[in-house]
């Protein structure tokens, strides 16, 4: 079975070499039936449980390396890392169980039988306790440790079942904290529009006053000149009364002057009468 799980160039090696040992262990027991010789089965019975015990020794280096990578890896990546793991072990027990039948069916009663215990998910060498005689043990005692070894199996799996579940759960937690904070951010990006358009607004309106009192400082000053003219003249007026260049400003003429034209007038009506 070959992976389309996503592994580092390390891990990906190991996978194949299990790979490779899979394969060859496949072929090395359908050439078992072939063989009639009891001593050639044994012979290659023995090469089988070499390539089992590299293939056990490989599975516990991957999952070493996983371990390590764990931390690395999104969920999703250990949960395809853990199944592929979890396959190669029910695949390597499934070797193992088809060892005994064979060794059993041998009937070689000076070759010990090793029991591997890759159940519950862990890595750790079998027992002493878990190496027993072959020839202590039954057709019946072999399956049931088979089935318990299966059964240990099981539970690793369910127990992983249970840390991928927590580990999805803590995810979707996170994303819903992410999207709140997504959320937040582009209120506050708004928030931050709206600022930056008051601020364009505030400014124009301050060119606009800017622009206002400037044109209040150019009338205040005409007005200021106008003043100090009319101010001017008359001073000149009072300072110069018979200065003819200098013309009378309306409302302004001297009180004096107005009196003597008023006695002429009736010193001339006066006249016209006694005549």
């Amino acid at each position: 079975m070959a992976s389309d799980v996503p592994m580092t160039p390390e891990l990906e090696q190991i996978d194949g070499e299990i790979h490779d040992i899979f394969r060859a262990l496949q072929n090395g027991f359908q050439k078992m039936d072939k063989i009639k010789d009891s001593n050639r089965q044994a012979k290659q019975l023995e090469d089988l449980t070499v390539k089992m015990k590299e293939c056990k020794r490989l599975i516990k280096e991957f999952d070493r390396i996983l371990k390590d990578e764990e931390s690395n890896n999104p969920p999703e990546i250990n949960k395809q890392l853990n199944d592929r793991k979890q396959f190669m072990i029910k695949e390597l027990n499934s070797y193992v169980t088809l060892r005994k039948t064979y060794q059993s069916s041998l009937g070689n009663n000076n070759k010990r039988v090793e029991l591997f215990d890759m159940g519950a998910g862990s890595s750790e060498p079998a027992a002493e306790d878990n190496i027993q005689m072959a020839s202590a043990m039954t057709n019946q005692q072999l399956i049931d440790t088979g089935r318990n070894q299966m059964d240990q199996t099981d539970q690793a799996i369910e127990r992983s079942k249970m840390v991928v579940a927590q580990t999805v759960e803590t995810g979707a937690q996170t994303a819903a904290t992410l999207t709140q904070q997504t959320e937040q951010m582009k209120r506050i990006g708004n928030e931050l529009d709206t600022v930056h358009f008051s601020l364009k607004k505030a400014s124009q309106l301050v060119k606009e006053i800017g622009r206002q009192v400037a044109t209040d400082k150019c009338i205040m000053a005409f007005l200021f000149l106008i003043v100090l003219g009319v101010i001017a003249i008359i001073v000149v007026k009072i300072v110069h009364p018979n200065n003819k260049n200098i013309r009378d400003i309306p409302g302004l003429a001297p009180p004096a002057q107005n009196y003597q034209i008023h006695n002429r007038r009736l010193l001339w009506a006066e006249a016209s009468i006694g005549m």
